[in-house]
Parts: C-alpha cells; structure tokens; sequence
C-alpha cells in the first residue's frame, strides 16, 4: 500500500531524527521531500521544527505501520508532555491510498493534515498530483495563509 508519512523534530538533531525514518523506509520509499524549517504554532516558545514527508510503498496493514512509525518515536526517546510542544521525532500518517479510518488510534486521512503548510507543501513536491479531501493539495495550499514554512 501507497502511504505518505510527515517527520518532525525540534530537539537535538533534528536532522537525524529525520534522517532515521528516511533510513527505515529507504527500500520502501517512492520519493522523499527535502527538508523544510517550520515555525512551531500551538506552542510558539520553542524552536522551528524540521519537517520532511516520504511517499512509502510498504507491504504492511495500517496498524503494522503505525506501530512502525511509533516505534521510530519510541527509539528517539520522544516523551509527550505537552500539545503542540517541542519533540525529539513526530512521525505521522497523513494518508494511505484507497484507505480510510475514523479510529481514534489510526484517523486517516491525519484530520489536520489539510490545514497544516509543514504537510502539504513536502507532500506537493514528492506527489504533484495528490489529492485530499477532494481538493488538490496544490488548492489546499493556496487556501491557507503562509504558516512560516521554508525549504532548506
């Protein structure tokens, strides 16, 4: 199955943090974005995160590769404290072709993937044509105002 998953990470070095997930689906990846610097929201006294988004063919179920993606947070020793704040690694699905869930602990398409610039912009540039939600990411995008989201 086709899936798009968004990285990000803000404490350390973030650009290995990043560089894990890369390493892990290396023989699964389609394509990969380069990386983008965010300025955080939610939470804005901390450091702009580091984003990058992978196209991944994996022969997995959903679930097997959500554990997968929790097992990378995991090994960068990620502790949630707090919404929104800093993270050594945020590993998200943000869509798997022809697949949908409302369960709470797997929703995909990722409910706030449509609003987020750190998720659309690396995905526009690994899937031109993609689509969500009906739109195209392309139109989601120019839908949004400009969330401080920059290509490195």
């Amino acid at each position: 199955m086709r899936a798009v998953l968004s990285s990000g990470s803000n404490m350390g070095d973030a650009r290995a943090h990043l560089r894990a997930v890369v390493d892990e689906f290396a023989d699964e990846t389609v394509a990969a974005s380069s990386i983008y610097a965010t300025a955080p929201w939610g939470k804005t006294d901390q450091p702009d995160f580091l984003n990058q988004s992978l196209l991944v063919e994996v022969d997995q179920t959903p679930h097997e590769l959500l554990d997968r993606c929790q097992r990378l947070e995991n090994d960068a020793e990620r502790v949630r404290v707090e919404r929104w704040g800093p993270r050594t690694l945020d590993v998200d699905i943000v869509w798997i072709e022809g697949y949908t869930s409302d369960d709470p602990v797997l929703t995909v398409p990722h409910p706030r993937a449509h609003l987020r610039q750190f998720v659309l912009e690396p995905w526009l540039e690994i899937d031109p044509g993609a689509e969500l939600r009906g739109s195209s990411i392309r139109e989601l995008l120019d839908g949004l105002e400009d969330q401080g989201v920059r290509k490195l």
